[in-house]
């Protein structure tokens, strides 16, 4: 058992010791993934491109709590939708390396449809 699975199953004891599955449905997740990733940019709001670089302490403890609250938000709707979030990530960048071929698109911030 890898360590994601590990994860997913303490996650998975968690939200059974509290009776939270009733309110874990895909769409609660996807919209409560959404509010962390809010909250998570709430972090860098205002801050200039250096200073997001340079994050001051507190700064950066308050962007790895939002970082975990996604991450296990995540988990729990890819687990939900019975998914494999390794072997979609997985998928997802062997698809973006047919639509962004380094010889294209090196240096540039351009949307596959863009080139």
């Amino acid at each position: 058992m890898n360590e994601l699975t590990q994860l997913r199953d303490k996650l998975r004891r968690f939200v059974a010791e509290r009776d939270w599955e009733q309110f874990h449905s895909p769409k609660n997740l996807a919209m409560a993934l959404g509010g962390e990733a809010g909250e998570l940019l709430e972090v860098f709001q205002w801050l200039t491109e250096a200073d997001s670089k340079a994050l001051k302490l507190a700064q950066r403890d308050a962007a790895a709590m939002e970082i975990a609250d996604v991450f296990l938000y995540l988990m729990m709707l890819a687990d939900a939708l019975d998914l494999d979030l390794l072997e979609v990530a997985k998928r997802k960048i062997e698809l973006n390396e047919g639509r962004y071929p380094a010889h294209k698109v090196r240096g540039s911030a351009k949307k596959h449809t863009e080139y």
